[in-house]
């Protein structure tokens, strides 16, 4: 045998054979040369290895198609309310330019929240199934509320002016926010568990099948946007021009369809069995380390605890940020008898694996990254709000086109799709033939860009305004056609920074937190639209004073957006600061099999 290689023993003689493995570091799960050959053996196939699975292997292949399909049309259906929610509470709703922004930024900032309990609720008690299964029944009620609202003759009434409309108003926005709340629960639960659901359905140990999940990520993406193009520029339209009842009703249409779809599909569907909450392992880090907190930890980290019996079970290299936690594997002799007599239960809470202490490690890595993210989506809330308010406040004239405020963000999502082209097609070539070593920008590298343009893009909102408050002054309007520039600019950063952010989070996460930590990198959104609020409540606040109207006012012309945005700009340039020192130091995961 060579130095460097270990002989892994096998759970079932009948199964395996001793396979070879050569240690290495790696942020990829390794696979030994003829494991794929031994699953595609008949006598390799046996119930142990689907035991955690509810699987109809014949019509597997289709799940995944059902699973984009259902988020096409939930893309389709949220969007359909979000994308012109500000418009229909300040028109129908009557709400102010400033109430009207904050709710909206408060409703997605819920709406982003709910994913980190639907998760703790599927890898705990219901599985990813059962989870988006009664998200839909709140999420088609709340849809239901929603286009009830639209159809109160009260909301027509109140148009009249100099009607006395105070109390059947208050009844129809009581209906409204009813059914926006139950929406941002039952989405968030959809959000939670349908990307981790979708994923399940593709087989880990088979080459092509990690191709093909990896192919997965990139199309569910794509029907995302998707659902926001059909609904900027399909149902926008109809709401503006025809009915906001109607379009909020084929909003709901489009849930029902998926989750009758989805329902009728459930027997081609590869079901996980929750695995419980991981939260119970990282507080037994904590408890043991302070329980040792008295103990040295050894020089060689090689004589730390580390579980080397469980097959198939990734381990976490060592690394020597935050020591104290490591004390937590310092292995005492009370230890040793403790397992001798097994006493599990006990044991667990008085010493833990490295890979257990290193899962904790990677949390708190995370930590500034994460918080950083947060101002940038108070930025990035600003397109279905400030944005919007900007574009109702210029000429909406494109040639001979009328374009609704709101329908600009599904230009906004055709220049995702372009930024994402161009990044594999102009700018991977052209910083590959600017560099000798691979020109692939990093993870952390894509986030840090993402944040900068974000900067810009609010930069370019702030003069923008500023040429629509010069028109203005000289009995002028300004064309909505120069909005395209920050609506490029900020559908730049949403690639480089949430793709990155997702694809980050996901990789670095422990096995038994990918559903956990993606959630986490969805409530940084959610932390985004509260701080947003907070923002707007702040600058209220200081500007609307002495009878001025302030800098967000219900007539633009009399207030300062340019003033907000500018701000807005400042704030993400030092986010931008704090983010790089951060990223320079961050430690990247590494595995080892």
């Amino acid at each position: 045998m060579d130095a460097g290689e270990i002989i892994v023993a096998q759970p079932s003689p009948r199964l395996y054979k001793s396979l070879t493995f050569r240690r290495i570091a790696t942020k990829e799960r390794t696979i030994p040369q003829d494991e794929e050959m031994k699953i595609r053996s008949p006598r390799f196939q046996d119930e142990s290895l689907t035991a955690p699975f509810i699987l109809d292997k014949k019509a597997r292949s289709k799940a995944p198609t059902v699973v984009l399909g259902f988020e096409f049309l939930e893309s389709t259906a949220f969007n359909g309310i979000a994308t012109n929610l500000v418009v229909y509470l300040e028109t129908l709703l009557h709400g102010s330019n400033l109430a009207s922004a904050s709710n909206v930024t408060t409703w997605f900032g819920t709406s982003y929240h709910t994913p980190v309990f639907g998760a703790i609720i599927a890898d705990t008690f219901w599985g990813n199934y059962n989870t988006i299964l009664v998200s839909l029944v709140f999420y088609l009620l709340g849809m239901m509320l929603v286009t009830f609202s639209a159809f109160l003759p009260t909301t027509a009434l109140c148009t009249v002016v100099g009607s006395s409309c105070q109390q059947p108003l208050l009844g129809a926005q009581t209906i409204a926010f009813l059914g926006l709340y139950l929406v941002a629960f039952g989405s968030g639960g959809v959000r939670a568990a349908l990307l981790p659901f979708g994923a399940d359905q593709f087989d880990d140990d088979n080459t092509a099948d990690r191709e093909r999940k990896m192919s997965f990520f990139s199309w569910f993406y794509i029907c995302v946007d998707f659902g926001m193009i059909v609904s900027g520029l399909f149902i926008v339209w109809i709401q503006q021009n025809v009915s906001w009842g109607l379009g909020f009703g084929i909003a709901t249409a489009c849930i029902a369809l998926a989750f009758g779809g989805f329902v009728l599909a459930t027997p081609m569907y590869k079901r996980r069995m929750p695995t419980g909450t991981p939260i119970k392992s990282l507080a037994q880090v904590v408890v043991a380390a302070c329980r040792k907190a008295r103990l040295r930890v050894p020089a060689d980290t090689t004589l730390l605890h580390e579980a080397h019996d469980k097959i198939n079970q990734s381990k976490i290299a060592h690394t020597d940020q935050f020591g104290f936690l490591d004390k937590a594997a310092v292995v005492m002799e009370s230890d040793l008898e403790e397992e001798s007599n097994d006493v599990a239960a006990d044991a667990s809470w008085r010493i833990c694996t490295v890979t257990q202490i290193e899962e904790l490690k990677i949390l708190l890595r995370l930590l500034p990254i994460w918080a950083t993210s947060i101002v940038l989506s108070a930025a990035y809330a600003q397109l279905n709000t400030t944005f919007v308010q900007q574009g109702a406040a210029m000429n909406m004239r494109i040639m001979s086109f009328t374009i609704p405020p709101a329908s600009m963000v599904s230009f906004g999502v055709l220049c995702v799709l372009a930024w994402v082209l161009m990044y594999s097609s102009v700018i991977v070539p052209m910083l590959n033939s600017l560099s000798l070593a691979n020109g692939e920008p990093s993870q952390l590298q894509r986030m840090g860009a993402g944040r900068l343009l974000m900067a810009f893009a609010m930069a370019v909102a702030a003069l923008v305004e500023m040429m629509r408050l010069d028109a203005a002054g000289r009995g002028e309007s300004l064309s909505i056609a120069w909005q395209m520039p920050q609506y490029f600019a900020l559908a730049g950063a949403e690639v480089f920074c949430y793709i990155a952010q997702l694809e980050f989070f996901y990789s670095e996460a422990p096995e038994s937190m990918k559903s956990m930590c993606t959630s986490l990198a969805l409530l940084t959104v959610a932390l985004g639209s509260y701080m947003s609020s907070f923002i707007y409540a702040v600058v209220n606040a200081f500007t609307a004073v002495d009878g001025r109207p302030g800098w967000i006012s219900d007539n633009l012309n009399e207030g300062h957006m340019d003033y907000f945005f500018w701000v807005v700009a400042a704030l993400c340039t030092l986010n931008f600061v704090v983010y790089s020192a951060f990223a320079r130091t961050y430690r990247v995961k590494l595995v080892v099999s």
